[in-house]
């Protein structure tokens, strides 16, 4: 059975990257998420389907906190809003719980809010699977390959494109 979290926090096209690289993670749609009240304007995201039983939602928040700024209040955090998007309320029990057991791991406090899913408005086309669509892009070269690179130092258990055996910490592009 599939599960489904939204999450938002940085550039989509990183954040896409990153969870499409994990292994139990079923698809990534790239894009923008609405919640409801003062957060109901759209803000990057992605919506992720993935195998509970092959990657827990803890660990894909733990990975979602370390690959984007979510202890820095920037100036540009309506369009990079630090959330995580539930779909019930269990879940959300489920979020906060892990949020706070998390923050141990950080020396600021997180900003990263929990908030409702209400809406997803998909990116262009030619927008979608950003990276692994060209990975010699210059922008894929600085920001996102760094992030996937911390993805194999820090979450390597969890990786799916870990192809090199005799090093299994170099990204193999």
């Amino acid at each position: 059975m599939l599960s489904q979290i939204a999450l938002g926090g940085g550039c989509h096209w990183c954040t896409e990257a990153v969870f499409q690289s994990l292994i139990g993670v079923q698809s990534v749609s790239q894009g923008f998420v609405a919640s409801t009240g003062e957060n109901e304007n759209f803000s990057e995201a992605i919506l992720i389907s993935f195998k509970s039983k092959e990657i827990s939602l803890e660990t894909l928040i733990e990975i979602h906190l370390h690959t984007h700024k979510s202890t820095v209040n920037h100036r540009m955090r309506k369009k990079y809003r630090s959330a995580i998007y539930y779909f019930s309320e269990v879940q959300k029990t489920e979020c906060i719980s892990i949020l706070k057991k998390l923050q141990n791991s950080f020396d600021d406090t997180l900003i990263t809010q929990i908030l409702p899913f209400h809406q997803f408005q998909s990116s262009r086309e030619e927008l979608l699977n950003y990276y692994y669509s060209d990975v010699n892009r210059p922008f894929c070269q600085k920001y996102i390959k760094p992030k996937l690179q911390l993805l194999l130092d820090k979450f390597s258990e969890n990786v799916s494109f870990r192809t090199n055996e005799k090093n299994p910490n170099k990204l193999p592009f």
